[in-house]
């Protein structure tokens, strides 16, 4: 996640912040609800006034019915909180995954440099391939710099870039299998790391392709705009003041409108046009650095080590 948003920020700088709040997507619908009061409470004045016949309601059904309304929206919000919750421990799972794949090949794969760099650059570009296949983007620039051009513009044109990438992974630890370089006690565990990375990448597909049932949508919306619709009605048998029904009914509309949005919202936890939205960009990176990390420690091991075993070389021959 990123920096900024992991720090913890006070209680006014959220209560009117803009960034990241769902206000600007519900607000033109609670001015609707405002304007429609307005019209309700003249409409029933008038009609007061030229035929005396009152359209006032009792406000006690909606009572009931505002607590079932409540009910629904918290379900609605709470289902879709769990889409994300559960997409964001599948990138957890990435990211373990990845870092164990790596250690793995760095601590009993073949010492070939080149190899070691080509597996590692492949893990790294993983996530990055992954989110870029969530979002229906084509592959980002980060991957030249890791698997080169030629390799990136293949996966360009792959029907399933993950599945592509994996696929390398599985030829690289197959090649070093068959070359006597790797342990296949040490492959079999390798290979289960890399699997697992797919079953992460299925399962947030899973999430991506069922969205909840619009029927559930449809049922919780037209429950909304009835409600909405007839309250002004209930509110005027209960105020003295019948031009407060329009204000008052936008302070109802905007919690109401505020839980279906959020609702919709995290229902795609991996598209960048949705609020709170995964940071799979600083994921990504952060998979990235770690296992290059690795790498870039792991060559340095060994150059001193190589340096060190020169080194009792020549003092060997020295003595003799």
């Amino acid at each position: 996640m990123a920096e900024s948003d992991s720090k913890p920020r006070g209680f006014w700088q959220e209560a009117f912040a803009v960034q990241g709040s769902i206000t600007p997507h519900v607000v033109a619908d609670v001015v609707v609800v405002g304007l429609a009061a307005a019209a309700a409470v003249g409409l029933v004045e008038y009609i007061e006034y030229r035929t005396g016949t009152s359209l006032r309601l009792e406000v006690a059904p909606w009572e009931i019915a505002g607590a079932a309304l409540s009910l629904l929206l918290i379900l609605r919000t709470n289902a879709g909180y769990d889409r994300w919750w559960e997409a964001r421990k599948l990138w957890g799972g990435i990211v373990n995954q990845s870092r164990n794949l790596a250690i793995g090949a760095l601590a009993y794969g073949p010492e070939s440099a080149a190899w070691r760099r080509e597996f590692v650059a492949w893990i790294a570009a993983f996530p990055h391939i992954v989110r870029n296949s969530l979002r229906g983007e084509p592959p980002a620039a980060e991957l030249s710099h890791l698997i080169g051009a030629a390799e990136t513009e293949r996966l360009a044109g792959a029907v399933h870039m993950p599945s592509c990438a994996a696929l390398k992974l599985a030829e690289l630890l197959r090649d070093a299998c068959e070359q006597q370089q790797l342990d296949r006690f040490a492959f079999l565990q390798m290979d289960r790391e890399r699997a697992l990375l797919i079953d992460h990448v299925g399962a947030c597909e899973r999430i991506l392709k069922t969205p909840l049932p619009l029927a559930y949508s449809i049922k919780i919306r037209r429950y909304i705009a009835l409600f909405l619709i007839l309250l002004p009605f209930a509110l005027l048998n209960r105020l003295h003041n019948d031009w407060l029904v329009p204000p008052i009914m936008m302070l109802v509309a905007y919690p109401l409108f505020s839980l279906d949005q959020i609702g919709i919202e995290l229902q795609n936890p991996f598209s960048t046009s949705n609020l709170s939205h995964l940071p799979l960009e600083d994921i990504s990176m952060t998979i990235e650095r770690n296992v290059m990390g690795l790498l870039r420690e792991s060559t340095d091991d060994q150059t001193g080590l190589q340096l060190s075993s020169a080194t009792e070389r020549q003092a060997a021959r020295a003595d003799a």
